[in-house]
């Protein structure tokens, strides 16, 4: 019998999480020319990650998750393909991957043909995965801060590198499972960068998914970052992820959430971005109070009232009112740049 695995959560021994999907069928394709079906194979395919492999490769480095890092690792290979399946990863794809832990999504993007650019802060990790994929050509890690890291510098070789005859310098994916104690800070840093990347597909926090997506207005989760996120972007809430499948098991459920990236042509028209989210954020900081006084160092509080009326607004309008059109509108009256 073999002996059980040194590496322990808080519990005895994370619970083996229970199936959530049904596994998927091989794909399909369809042969016109002779009328036929075919199982579609990927070469040299590795393994998936199962509970276990995720385990033995945490105990190969002597880790432990370091809460300070956010480190939660999944244990459920099944999730790491649903997360590709929202970016629609295919062959020849490049895919930003933030925090690869053990490297479980990062051979699922692997396996589906995607060159994949991870950023690891743990040196521990940042060593694991560098081995496991010495022998990967498609596979680049940088160890360094996500926070401190230029993205677009670096996400910009990686395009011009890769072979341009198929399509010039085509838009790239994100594909993470992200800490949550920083998703916040790489909503912020990601979707203003349509110009690089398509689609971002981000594991976070339930609580945290249903505020960006789902936040309805004259609540209390209605925030700027609500405007933010439907400024630069369409998102779209996917799927619900017990917290059962991570180790250690947070005290919160996640989900995959997916932000279809807008082009700089189908922003808002706004006389400068950066003028529209200072209002955005003055109005905000003052949510109780109403965007008459909120917003009295730009105008005047009657000229306010009159822009309010304008776009069919009350003049006594507070912040979690008004939608992001309706912000758009009040900006482009209200502010000389």
């Amino acid at each position: 019998m073999n002996s059980p695995l040194p590496l322990q959560s808080p519990h005895p021994f994370p619970p083996r999480p229970k199936p959530n999907y049904t596994p998927k069928p091989p794909l399909l394709a369809h042969n016109s020319a002779q009328g036929q079906t075919s199982t579609i194979k990927c070469a040299s395919r590795r393994s998936p990650d199962d509970y276990h492999a995720t385990l033995k490769a945490l105990n190969s480095r002597s880790r432990r998750p370091t809460k300070s890092l956010g480190q939660h690792y999944m244990l459920n290979n099944e999730i790491n393909e649903q997360l590709a399946a929202a970016a629609k990863v295919v062959e020849g794809d490049s895919v930003l991957e933030i925090g690869p832990g053990t490297g479980s999504l990062t051979n699922v993007l692997i396996n589906k043909g995607a060159t994949v650019l991870a950023i690891e802060k743990d040196q521990h990790m940042a060593a694991l995965v560098r081995e496991r994929f010495a022998d990967i050509d498609r596979f680049k890690l940088l160890e360094e801060d996500f926070n401190k890291c230029h993205i677009r510098s670096h996400m910009g070789s990686l395009l011009e590198s890769m072979d341009l005859s198929r399509e010039k310098q085509r838009h790239a994916k994100v594909v993470a499972n992200i800490p949550f104690n920083i998703s916040t800070d790489i909503v912020k840093e990601l979707l203003p960068m349509g110009d690089i990347f398509s689609q971002v597909v981000l594991l976070l926090q339930e609580e945290t998914a249903l505020r960006l997506v789902e936040a309805a207005l004259r609540t209390s989760d209605y925030r700027p970052i609500n405007i933010f996120v439907n400024f630069y972007s369409d998102p779209q809430y996917k799927l619900k992820v017990p917290r059962s499948n991570f180790f250690p098991e947070p005290k919160v459920d996640a989900a995959i959430v997916k932000f279809n990236l807008k082009q700089a042509a189908d922003y808002p028209t706004v006389s400068s971005i950066k003028s529209f989210f200072s209002m955005v954020n003055s109005a905000f900081n003052g949510k109780r109070k109403m965007l008459r006084k909120s917003l009295q160092h730009i105008c005047t509080s009657p000229e306010i009232e009159e822009a309010l009326e304008s776009i069919g607004c009350l003049p006594t309008s507070r912040p979690e009112e008004l939608t992001l059109e309706e912000f758009v509108k009040l900006h482009n009256l209200i502010v000389r740049v």
